[in-house]
């Protein structure tokens, strides 16, 4: 294992916000790219006022006060060196690029439209430094099809197509748990980057990467065959079953639930056998998946008589440690950000910074392993503008009147 991490050397300037974009460059960070992230004097990225908020008397769900930092910069701005730039003042995008002549990629997700009137968009930049690869990330692309609609992540969802396959046939549409276009859209846009210093390398080539979160989710929608399967009578939302892959889904049990899948034969046969019904194997309504998906309702219902009189742990003995059939217990969120392999590995790591109370709170891991390289978020999230001396003085050499005259003045 080398001290060296994946993407060492690689300047990053970040100008996103929120989620979706931050996400993105905490993860470049994460790889070990050197992450400038630029935020408004006085003001800095939205996600700073997000409660709840923690300080040196610990955490808590009011007004913030003083020095107090928002639980979710301490999970987002991880890896990320802060600075402060007014991009409206003509002096503020004058230093911008020269900082993006110093820089590897610029990764940016504003509204549509706002850095062409900044003046700060890639054709800007391009011209400041040929070599640029600059990502962005949309809600709807650009130009978007929806003019002065808001990018969201619920109107994203909205828009996919993925809440309307979620939830239960006779139910509403349902909002995915967790902001999915938020995260899926930065893992494309990360992709897009990596492969483009790739080409960079070899050719020299600077180029634009553009990532839209709608196109993200809408892709995934297409990897179902909804179209097929409407059209042939079967519900678009199947709630916690998946019948195309009968038995496959999720079972009540007298103490929780249990995910369980079945639709392998010798699978089936086995899970059949614990039910006590062997002999459906060979009913044509139920022997193979294409039937099976017909009479997927009362296959299903059969099933779940039988886990709702056992326990889960019952139920998973029964079927996953006898049988091998696969089947899991039904997690709270609370027991997976506990789970000590899942912290061993780095998938979710405990929020840290110096000069705070014990956060006692969970952050996003890495969950990237490498066997030569380390990767990890092992720098805390700064206060607003913590590195402006260090860029401004040592990657721009500005001399320290001139530092003073630029915040005198507001530009950082």
């Amino acid at each position: 294992m080398t001290t060296t991490k994946p993407l060492e050397g690689v300047r990053v300037l970040d100008l996103t916000v929120a989620l979706s974009g931050p996400y993105g460059s905490l993860l470049l960070g994460g790889l070990g790219a050197d992450v400038i992230h630029v935020e408004a004097p006085g003001g800095g990225d939205i996600a700073r006022n997000n409660p709840p908020y923690v300080g040196k008397e610990g955490l808590h769900f009011g007004n913030r006060r003083g020095d107090e930092v928002s639980l979710t910069i301490l999970n987002r701005a991880r890896n990320k060196k802060s600075i402060t730039l007014d991009l409206k003042s003509e002096q503020g995008r004058a230093l911008f690029m020269d900082l993006a002549k110093e820089c590897d990629v610029v990764i940016e997700n504003a509204s549509e439209g706002v850095t062409a009137r900044l003046g700060v968009d890639y054709e800007s930049v391009r011209k400041a430094n040929p070599k640029i690869i600059y990502a962005s990330i949309k809600a709807f692309g650009e130009p978007s099809p929806y003019p002065n609609l808001k990018g969201m992540d619920i109107i994203v969802q909205a828009l996919s197509g993925i809440m309307d396959v979620t939830g239960f046939a006779d139910g509403p549409p349902t909002r995915s748990g967790l902001p999915m276009a938020d995260l899926i859209a930065p893992l494309y846009a990360v992709n897009g980057v990596l492969a483009a210093l790739i080409h960079c390398g070899r050719t020299g080539e600077g180029q634009l990467v553009q990532v839209s979160m709608l196109d993200c989710l809408s892709s995934m929608v297409a990897e179902e065959h909804f179209d097929v399967f409407i059209k042939e009578g079967y519900p678009k939302r199947s709630g916690n079953f998946h019948d195309r892959l009968v038995p496959f889904g999720v079972y009540r049990t007298r103490d929780g639930f249990v995910a369980m899948v079945a639709f392998q034969p010798d699978w089936f046969l086995s899970l059949l056998e614990a039910v006590g019904k062997p002999e459906m194997a060979k009913d044509p309504r139920y022997a193979t998946r294409g039937p099976r998906m017909k009479h997927a309702a009362t296959l299903n219902a059969l099933i779940e008589e039988w886990t709702k009189q056992r326990s889960t742990e019952e139920v998973i003995h029964e079927l996953q440690v006898k049988r091998g059939v696969p089947a899991a217990p039904v997690r709270s969120p609370l027991e997976v950000l506990k789970d000590p392999v899942l912290q061993e590995r780095g998938a979710v790591v405990r929020l840290e910074h110096p000069g705070l109370a014990d956060v006692d709170a969970m952050g996003m891991g890495l969950p990237i392993k490498f066997s030569k390289t380390p990767v990890q978020f092992d720098q805390p999230a700064q206060e607003l503008g913590a590195s402006n001396d260090e860029i401004y003085r040592g990657l721009l050499r500005l001399p320290d009147d001139r530092l003073q005259e630029l915040r005198d003045q507001g530009v950082i």
